[in-house]
């Protein structure tokens, strides 16, 4: 379950829909209403989701999977407000819709099922995805938690976690609510995860996330950064070692991504600021390394950036227990951990601070 954590988000609108400045198109999304399937379902492992939806009638949506073998980004197009999306499965998917406002929607899919999807982009909170017990379920606990606080919607979903052990939702939710969260709440998460693991005693998958997360709740400030070797885009190898400034940051981020775009400029403009006493390193978790370099290029960005196109497959995620997008670690010149999963607004402040 290398991927299993996905695309960070900033301004959540309770699991699933989320809202982002509008520049450029990148992560995560929604569409909306249902448009009539062929009148026999999928055949075997086939997943099947369509929609129709008021308020974009022609355009591309992205698509990608947050968990499996592959998070490659799909491109879906929309003519006449209408989609559909076709895929062979195996196993169960949580895949993240995105639209071009940065908005997202996550959609389970199983293998033989058909979901339709429907709502209006101007109330993107009220969309409902229909067809399986998994998004019914996911779509209840949005449009429920819609009005709560976020300590609310986080003990309303650790309550529909452990009634919903076997659920694909409740994976789902366990990732957004309790990982992905502005201030990630690891030791929870690994409780849930265990429970999980507990229930369904042969998914593989929560067993390497149960280890993933037994990492992060040890990655703290005053721990000591993990040690690594790698090699750059540019085939240079690049270590734990290299990095000895007063503060260094390692970053996560990608061209599909604004939020961690912003991130890297403002990384960019502190690095020149303080010369010398701040270094940066980047890994980019684009499937297309020319897509990374012509950001890299874009922005002027020079130090080290690791891009190899295996996206969540990178084993440097895992030995530093970075799984969002953006995230960060930030530690001293001996390694020792200051920092981390600092989010992209608060990034300028944390800086400066520690520079002092």
């Amino acid at each position: 379950m290398a991927g299993i954590f996905g695309n960070r988000i900033v301004e959540r609108l309770w699991v699933g829909v989320t809202r982002r400045p509008v520049a450029f198109l990148t992560s995560s999304i929604i569409l909306l209403t249902s448009s009539l399937l062929a009148s026999c379902g999928p055949d075997g492992n086939q997943f099947e989701m369509s929609g129709k939806f008021k308020g974009f009638s022609q355009g591309e949506l992205y698509l990608y999977a947050t968990d499996g073998p592959s998070q490659k980004l799909d491109t879906i197009a929309v003519v006449n407000g209408t989609f559909e999306f076709t895929t062979t499965l195996d196993n169960p998917r949580t895949y993240i819709i995105v639209f071009p406002n940065f908005s997202e929607l996550p959609v389970i899919g199983e293998p033989g099922e058909e979901v339709t999807i429907e709502g209006d982009v101007s109330h993107l909170k009220e969309v409902e995805v229909e067809g399986t017990e998994a998004n019914e379920a996911l779509t209840a606990f949005r449009l429920q938690t819609s009005q709560l606080t976020p300590p609310e919607v986080a003990a309303a979903a650790e309550t529909f976690i452990t009634d919903h052990p076997l659920s694909p939702a409740s994976l789902y939710l366990l990732n957004r609510i309790f990982i992905q969260s502005q201030t990630p709440d690891y030791a929870k998460a690994l409780q849930l995860t265990t429970a999980l693991a507990d229930a369904d005693a042969g998914n593989h998958a929560l067993a390497r996330l149960k280890q993933q997360l037994k990492g992060l709740t040890h990655l703290k400030p005053g721990a000591q950064l993990p040690q690594f070797r790698t090699t750059d885009i540019n085939g240079q190898y690049v270590s734990n070692t290299d990095l000895t400034a007063k503060v260094n940051i390692i970053s996560t981020w990608a061209s599909w991504n604004y939020d961690s775009q912003n991130a890297q400029r403002k990384l960019q403009r502190l690095s020149k600021e303080h010369s010398g006493s701040l270094q940066c390193m980047g890994i980019c978790l684009d499937g297309s390394k020319q897509d990374c370099r012509r950001n890299l290029d874009r922005d002027s960005i020079r130090w080290h950036t690791v891009c190899n196109g295996r996206m969540w497959e990178m084993p440097i995620l895992g030995q530093l227990g970075l799984y969002f997008v953006p995230d960060n670690i930030i530690f001293d010149s001996k390694g020792r951990i200051l920092a981390h999963s600092i989010p992209t607004n608060e990034l300028d402040r944390k800086i400066e601070e520690l520079l002092k």
